[in-house]
């Protein structure tokens, strides 16, 4: 039998060599333990810097108070625009034209600050500003693309029901042609939980059809009457970002306004492919917040003689445990952004780190929160925000229990979805 020895490969095709130079053991930087940036161009870097900047000096000192009052400034999507963060995976229009990687660190940077702020720039790029460039005619490019990158106007996106969450295809929004107008469609439904919609100015809707998925830009300036989008108050979370309804009693719109390119669920399924994706890099930012913050507090935090929370195992074990899943869910998102890029990605992948990086986030985050004793519970304190945010990151885009069957679907063949 064969058997692979040193001495039976040739001195300069060995692997490991005793006398080849090693190199220098570091010190490890529990910031960034793999050295995310050798993995990224020098584009990248100096996108997820910028985005750094503008988030520390322009969205954190507003966040505080923004998730106290339930209040979003609609300033800030115009702020986003001037940075270049709003589409930026878009090429053209006025969009940066970054890699799936670029997009993805912009998210990140973000959620540091806050999921809400993140759900507000995502919907714009993913669920509005994706679906126009992708499905839409160039007059509708033309005509939305440039104003939405620059925050001119803002965005929506209609698929949720108040019936139907994670069973889009059961949707009961419809849209008809009007009886007697002619070029004239009549949408008639509801959307629940839309981020963005009380203060939208254009509403990407998805209706059935003729009994088909079809989806509709609303132009809240161009229609008279029929279209409500109130508020949904007092939420325990995404307090930062503004979220609301679409109520549409016999609106009207012109057919011009329908995606010719696209029929099924295949048109709002690619949108939420590409703003999951983005959800994944970002619900690790704010994990990753949620280690800077809670490691600050037990070096200060003293108990039991002065020592520091620090110094205590239970304590070391959470932010290790921590540390390790939000290094290894960031190598994961830049694997999947480059296929993406390159050679293409299944969506199941997509519903894979979705979900892990998503149940990760969440689970560490409330474990963290017990580092804070009592003090979780004050908002000086950001953990409880950040905890409470990435709960409903768990749940919207498809829970992760969905994912699950979607990924369980994808290895045994067997349709579990009854």
């Amino acid at each position: 039998m064969f058997r692979l020895s040193c001495k039976s490969i040739p001195r300069s095709s060995r692997l490991f060599s005793t006398t080849a130079p090693r190199a220098a053991t570091l010190p490890f930087n529990w910031e960034d333990p793999m050295n995310l940036n050798t993995l990224l161009t020098e584009d990248e870097i100096a996108i997820a810097e910028s985005a750094k900047v503008f988030c520390d000096e322009r969205l954190r000192p507003r966040v505080l108070e923004g998730y106290r009052t339930e209040n979003f400034d609609k300033n800030i999507m115009r702020e986003m625009g001037e940075m270049g963060l709003l589409g930026a995976q878009i090429n053209g229009y006025g969009c940066i034209g970054t890699s799936s990687v670029g997009y993805g660190l912009v998210a990140r940077e973000v959620e540091k600050v806050d999921s809400g702020y993140r759900s507000a720039m995502s919907v714009q790029s993913s669920l509005v500003m994706l679906p126009i460039e992708e499905f839409g005619t160039q007059e509708q490019k033309d005509r939305f693309l440039p104003r939405l990158a620059k925050g001119e106007l803002v965005g929506a996106f209609g698929l949720t029901e108040p019936n139907h969450g994670s069973d889009p295809g059961s949707m009961e929004t419809t849209a008809r042609l009007h009886p007697t107008k002619k070029g004239v469609f009549v949408l008639n439904g509801a959307k629940t939980w839309i981020t963005n919609s009380p203060i939208a100015d254009v509403l990407v809707v998805w209706a059935k059809l003729d009994g088909k998925v079809r989806g509709f830009l609303l132009e809240r300036s161009q229609i008279k009457s029929g279209l409500s989008t109130p508020a949904i108050k007092n939420k325990t979370a995404l307090r930062a970002s503004i979220t609301g309804m679409i109520l549409m009693d016999d609106v009207e719109i012109p057919v011009e306004n329908m995606f010719p390119n696209v029929t099924g669920l295949r048109g709002p399924f690619t949108c939420l492919n590409s703003a999951r994706y983005g959800i994944s890099w970002g619900v690790t930012g704010a994990l990753e917040e949620a280690i800077d913050v809670t490691r600050k507090y037990a070096l200060e935090r003293t108990q039991f003689k002065g020592q520091p929370l620090a110094s205590y195992q239970l304590i070391q074990k959470k932010l290790a445990e921590a540390v390790t899943d939000a290094t290894i869910n960031k190598l994961a998102c830049v694997q999947v952004g480059r296929l993406k890029d390159s050679e293409g990605v299944a969506p199941e992948v997509i519903s894979m780190i979705k979900r892990k990086s998503c149940d990760s986030a969440l689970n560490h985050s409330r474990t963290l929160m017990e580092v804070f004793g009592g003090n979780a519970a004050s908002d000086e304190y950001p953990i409880g925000r950040i905890s409470h945010n990435l709960f409903v990151t768990q749940t919207y885009e498809g829970q992760s229990d969905i994912h699950a069957l979607i990924l369980g679907r994808a290895i045994t063949g067997v349709q579990a979805f009854f």
